[in-house]
Order: structure tokens, then sequence, then C-alpha cells
């Protein structure tokens, strides 16, 4: 399982680089599925949700090579419809390969996926999209199952703009009958990415990255060669960490117009920050910051996973905060965590209030990806040690995030003790 080693008070300074984006690369991944022939997948950040989801798909049929940060995908092969079980209930994504084979083969099956325990995560607008488009629909103890003679495209208006449900759906509707339009459909860029790649493949996509998202059916997909975009949740993670450690670090690798909310906040706060066609420059040098209130938001609000690491920083702003969490309802298990480190931080339902303090080292446990990130953050900010247990959670989603920050600085590293 192993634990991250923490001394505080380092400023950080030099340059990290960023990786390709987790949540872009999982349903890319899962989309060569659909193909008649290899893709090549570049960028892609070797994550413990990445091999699950490559192991799934092998035991699926589907050939599955890795090398560095290269994923060569052959769907020849591909004859199971039942994805792993044990591993689908490890990793949220798993829900993708429902949309990908009632389009390519009109049946799949799995259990139910699992994920971070950030909420409740329902896939009532996935089943919603797929029934809408034609499909039976049947949920038996934890197992749902999808299947279709035909798919036919239909008019979709989702409830809530759900990036898991928009991205099912396209991935349903690239080969159904018609046109399908989505309504209401989440915007992120990680949408964008993956229909990107769809096109590449033959796919007729319009409207990604608006609320309305038409597509065109066409009969097949062709492999593709794409390079998977940056990730902004990292690249935020490591903008906050020299913001925290009054630090001077150049952030490489990051489209700065995919994390416009947090360029904004921290500017309000009294950060330095220049923006790059190759990243984004941030320095504190001032030292004490101002305080700042924060809403999440869907895309392109302030995105919810980096509410946690924003956190960690507002508690050395000068003056109060608010945080108000609208997207997850579990989004603030880390509060007590940095409660134990000395942080002065309420909750009040969806709201936390954050007053000034000085944090200091502590045994801490990480609950999900974000709120280990957030630990992390604060570690390298207190006074003394800081060691952080259960880091599977981190590993989901940060590639090498120890090496990288030890090499602008951070005095951080890994133990493999239970």
């Amino acid at each position: 399982m192993g634990k991250y080693l923490i001394s505080g008070g380092t400023p950080l300074e030099g340059e990290i680089k960023v990786s390709g984006a987790k949540n872009a690369a999982l349903p890319i991944i899962t989309a060569g599925l659909m193909a008649n022939s290899p893709s090549k997948l570049l960028d892609i950040p070797m994550l413990r949700d990445v091999t699950n989801l490559c192991t799934i798909i092998s035991k699926m049929g589907g050939k599955v090579q890795c090398s560095g940060n290269q994923v060569m995908i052959d769907p020849a092969g591909l004859t199971e419809p039942e994805a792993d079980h044990e591993l689908a209930r490890k990793l949220r994504a798993s829900y993708y390969i429902l949309g990908v084979l009632l389009a390519k083969q009109g049946y799949a099956r799995t259990s139910l996926p699992g994920g971070c325990n950030i909420g409740n995560r329902p896939i009532d607008l996935h089943l919603k999209g797929f029934k809408a488009l034609g499909a039976e629909i049947r949920l038996d103890h934890g197992i749902v199952e999808v299947k279709a003679n035909k798919l036919q495209g239909e008019r979709i208006y989702l409830d809530y703009p759900s990036v898991g449900a928009t991205i099912n759906i396209i991935l349903a509707a690239c080969m159904a009958e018609g046109q399908t339009i989505i309504e209401n459909a989440a915007r992120e860029p990680e949408i964008v990415d993956l229909a990107n790649y769809l096109t590449v493949m033959g796919a007729q996509i319009k409207g990604v990255g608006t609320d309305l998202i038409k597509i065109e059916g066409v009969k097949a997909l062709k492999g593709a060669e794409h390079r998977i975009i940056p990730d902004r949740i990292e690249a935020g993670t490591y903008m906050v960490a020299a913001a925290l450690t009054r630090g001077e670090v150049f952030v490489r690798n990051v489209l700065a117009e995919h994390v416009k909310p947090l360029i904004a906040k921290l500017h309000e706060m009294g950060l330095e920050i220049r923006e790059d066609i190759a990243g984004v420059y941030i320095k504190n040098s001032k030292g004490k910051l101002k305080a700042v209130d924060i809403k999440t938001l869907p895309y392109p609000g302030f995105p919810t996973d980096l509410q946690s690491q924003m956190m960690v920083l507002l508690t050395q702003a000068d003056g109060t905060s608010l945080v108000i969490e609208t997207v997850w309802e579990n989004r603030f298990m880390h509060v007590d965590e940095l409660n134990r480190m000395g942080a002065d931080i309420k909750i009040d339902g969806h709201s936390a209030l954050i007053k000034p303090s000085h944090l200091t080292g502590a045994e801490v446990t990480v609950t999900d990806l974000r709120a280990g990130a957030a630990l992390i953050l604060a570690g390298l900010v207190a006074l003394g040690k800081t060691n952080i247990s259960e880091i599977y959670h981190i590993e989901r989603g940060y590639e090498n995030i120890d090496q990288k920050l030890a090499g602008i600085g951070a005095m951080i590293s890994k133990s493999n003790d239970q």
C-alpha cells in the first residue's frame, strides 16, 4: 500500500511537467474498441485506473500494449461482452464499456462501477440515454445489462450536465442510425478530446464544448493516432503547491484555457501568474495571500476536483474564506484530516468556512483521490513531518507525483511500509 513521508517548509522552485489527462485517457482508450483497426494513443498517464482498464479490455479479448506513455489498442479479438466484475467495481470509468459495446455489437454487461466515495453517483442518466436510443436495460443485484438490435438517433435532454453520461451517449450514438442531439450536455475539455479522437476515426460530431451536441451515426470507425490533452487537475494541483510554499514554478504542458477559473482565483489572492504557450508560470513573492470565496460548478466553472487543494491554500490566506460545494455531497472528507493538522475549517452542509491557521505535520489517511492531493499539499507547508497512508487513492490519478514534486525541491519520499 505504501505511504508518503513529507517534511514541510521548503519553497518549490523549478519546472514540473504535467502528464496526460486521466479523465480523457480512460474514455479514449475504451473508444478504441469501437474501431475496425488498431489505434495508437500518446501521452497516456500510466496510472492505476489506466492499468485496470487495460486489464479489463485484455480479459474481454482486446489487445492492449503499453510502452512508456503510449498505448496500442487492437479491438480485433474482442469477443467477451462482459467486463471483469472485480476490476469494474474499482473503476468508475468502466461504465464506458457499456456505450462502446452497445454501439459496436448491441450488447454489454458489467458491474455497477466503483471509484472514489465522494457522493451518490448513479448512472441513471447514462441508462436514460441508452434507452432513448432504443436499448433495453436490465439491472439485477449490482449488474447492469444493455442490449439493442438497432440503435436509433434521438433527441436527449440531460437533467444535469453529467460528464460520464455525455460521454457514454456520444459513444453509443456514434454508430446509431440517424441523428442524435444531446441537450444540456457537459462541456469539459476531456469530452472535446474524446470527440476529436472519434472524429479522426470517422465519427460525425458537432457542437462539443457547448451544451448542444449533434451526432450523425456512421456504419464503421477506423483506428487512429491521437495525443491526450494535459491533465488540468494535475496542473492546478502543482500551481497551488507553488503558491502554498511561497515558490516559483513553471508548470509545463498546461493548456491555460483549461485552468482559467483557477488562474482567476489565484490572481484574486495576489499571486503572480504568467501564461505561456508551453505552460503557466506562478510565483508567490508576497507571503500572505488574500482570502477568497469559491463555489464549485460544472465546467467552465471552478472544478470540484480542485476544491480540496484550494482549501489547503485558503488556510494560509489572510482572512476568512467560504467554499461552497455544489457538485458532490461527500467532497469534504479531507476536512477532518486537515483539522488534525491544525486547520480551522468548519462545515455546514455544502459549505465550509476556512480561517487562517498554522499547519503542523501529522499521521493522516487518504479517503479519496483529490483529498489525497490536498493532504500532500498540506504536508508541503506544514511544520514538521507528515505521514500519509492509503496512498493508492492518489496513485489512481497522479503519475509519479512524489518524484515530480521532489524534482522541484519538495522533501517527499515514498515508503512501502504498511
